[in-house]
């Protein structure tokens, strides 16, 4: 005679877990670290390497020092070192990378109380500090010459002339800009990676490219040629930090929707938003801005999108 076995929830068992999720994440951006080695040297790993310690030990200084239980293990402060530092030009300082880190992982995700309290993505929010500190070698872009010396190169977003990298050096990576951005096909595939391990889904970086390339291409469709336009908006979603912002950092567990109608409000938005900063802006990339916006508006997008559960009843006004 079989007995009924009771227990008491979750009856939904699974193995993931933060850490499996956060190894899923470092495993799709090597692509992008492998590519970003060969475009700007050694030194792009270093960077990496350099921005990974810091988090790391700034995690687990503060837990030692606060009592807390150490969450080094998760590996989420590995995954903020890594697209920290995929945010930043080659040639940055590492002091300043090392500031950025801290800034990530104490102020914007420990005071807040840690992994899953944290009101917006550390890593963008380190990069925009650091932006907003130390403008000039964050802006201050650089390639390795045939010497391997780095030298100053604009990015394609502000390029002009002969200095425009056509749209199969953008997919390749043969480009300027922060190091983790440059490979399109890289990002990608780490992309696809978590697509089929079901780490994300397809809502929030369809619908953020897509918003930017439609956005783009009616834009440039004013001059009334449909191949050059395009052209410009498929330049528009390979150049700068797109790809990278859209599959890797709008996607953050704790700081984008839950529902899939919210996933794709915080796509429209930050593409949007982008669209509007580089458009019209004096800031020739608004990746991280938006995201940060977006990050901002999210409780409310839940909200407004959650669903009513079976049986449930209406919530009163």
């Amino acid at each position: 005679m079989s007995k009924l076995i009771l227990s008491v929830s979750p009856h939904l068992r699974s193995r993931t877990s933060t850490t499996t999720i956060m190894l899923d994440v470092v495993i799709a951006l090597i692509p992008a670290l492998i590519a970003s080695v060969l475009i700007f040297g050694l030194r792009a790993l270093l960077l990496t390497a350099v921005c990974v310690a810091a988090c790391v030990l700034a995690e687990f200084l503060f837990c030692l020092l606060c009592k807390k239980p150490c969450t080094v293990g998760d590996l989420s402060a590995v995954v903020t070192g890594i697209l920290l530092a995929y945010n930043l030009p080659v040639g940055l300082p590492v002091w300043q990378a090392v500031l950025g880190s801290i800034v990530a992982i104490i102020v914007v995700k420990q005071l807040f109380g840690g992994l899953g309290m944290n009101f917006a993505n550390p890593a963008i929010v380190g990069r925009i500090v650091l932006f907003m500190a130390f403008s000039g070698t964050m802006s201050n872009y650089m390639m390795p010459d045939d010497k391997g010396e780095l030298v100053a190169s604009a990015t394609p977003l502000v390029a002009t002339g002969s200095d425009v990298p056509s749209l199969l050096d953008l997919f390749l990576g043969n480009n300027n800009g922060v190091i983790g951005e440059t490979c399109a096909i890289a990002l990608i595939i780490g992309g696809v990676y978590l697509m089929i391990r079901k780490v994300i889904t397809f809502h929030i970086p369809v619908v953020f490219i897509a918003t930017v390339f439609v956005l783009s291409f009616v834009a440039a469709l004013g001059g009334g040629d449909v191949m050059a336009a395009l052209s410009d908006a498929t330049y528009q979603i390979l150049a700068g930090g797109l790809m990278l912002g859209a599959i890797f950092m709008a996607t953050d567990y704790v700081t984008s929707p839950y529902t899939k109608w919210g996933k794709v409000i915080f796509g429209i938005g930050c593409g949007l938003i982008t669209f509007a900063i580089r458009e019209w802006g004096s800031y020739p990339e608004g990746v991280s801005f938006s995201i940060l916006f977006m990050n901002i508006l999210t409780p409310y997008i839940n909200n407004w999108t959650a669903t009513k559960p079976l049986g449930g009843a209406k919530n009163e006004k």
